[in-house]
């Protein structure tokens, strides 16, 4: 199909989850230029290709259905385009999917899911903390940007569980998804599934929940987290009986703990602090 504004499902493993957000698009506008696809910039004094993802990706984390939309100055066929950029693509980065979409579409974000192997001898703990998140009323954590406070991300849970795969599929993902992760990685048999509703007003992230399931060692130990679902408002079929939360989350005060005086820290305990949190000088 023949079109200027283009939406393609990609995926970024290996060694290239550690690429950052910024890297990523200075690699993809190379990418562009080396294709020779004639693509919009951006005005100002830093120009930049008009493409935009629909989520960016936290640092270390596979991604393997995500979202860019592109728009050209030229219509193009769009299969065409894709065998281009992945010809110019490094290792660790595909196009898998494209299609064309109208100049008005947005891909906004609705759903995501990652996933993580977990090993055979924390599942029925993991199992039991997954169980009492999700039958909590409200879930807190703590958050420091873009101001102190602590968030109730317990609407944005939409699932928390574990499974056990069937031997083909983990083999599957252990050489494509995970290709990176260590032979403990490919060999675990249980996964944690992080069904996460995403909205306007926020989300909940992985980092928070592997720290409320006692998994946060797993990825330093070398087992991948992969997001392995991204799912936009615009391609959910009409009539799905499922939806994120409207409105915005509960919030409260974050606790403050005043660190002990030492030799170099101030006497008072409460030096430094405000009904709004922290003053920094």
């Amino acid at each position: 199909m023949t079109g200027d504004k283009f939406r393609f499902r990609f995926r970024k493993v290996g060694d290239l989850r550690l690429l950052s957000h910024l890297d990523l698009a200075r690699c993809l506008e190379r990418m562009l230029r080396r294709a020779a696809v004639p693509f919009k910039s951006t005005a100002g004094f830093h120009p930049a290709p008009r493409m935009i993802f629909a989520q960016s990706m936290p640092l270390g984390v596979d991604g393997l259905r995500e979202v860019l939309e592109l728009e050209t100055t030229a219509p193009l066929e769009a299969e065409d385009v894709r065998e281009r950029l992945n010809r110019q693509a490094p290792r660790g980065f595909e196009f898998t999917d494209v299609r064309v979409v109208p100049m008005k579409a947005s891909a906004v974000p609705r759903r995501m899911v990652y996933s993580l192997p977990v090993p055979a001898d924390r599942v029925e703990k993991v199992a039991a903390i997954a169980a009492d998140l999700m039958a909590a009323e409200k879930v807190w954590v703590d958050r420091h940007k873009p101001r102190p406070r602590k968030l109730n991300i317990r609407p944005y849970l939409r699932g928390v569980e574990l499974s056990e795969p069937e031997a083909s599929a983990t083999d599957r993902l252990g050489t494509v998804a995970h290709a990176s992760g260590s032979n403990e990685d490919r060999r675990s048999r249980f996964r944690l599934g992080l069904d996460l509703w995403v909205t306007q007003s926020g989300t909940a992230r992985a980092d928070e929940l592997l720290a409320l399931l006692e998994l946060s060692d797993l990825p330093d130990a070398g087992f991948v987290l992969a997001r392995s679902e991204l799912d936009l408002h615009d391609e959910t079929p009409p009539g799905t009986p499922d939806a994120p939360p409207d409105g915005p989350p509960d919030t409260a005060p974050l606790e403050y703990t005043p660190a002990p005086a030492g030799d170099d820290g101030p006497a008072d305990p409460t030096w430094g602090l405000s009904p709004n949190g922290p003053v920094v000088e």
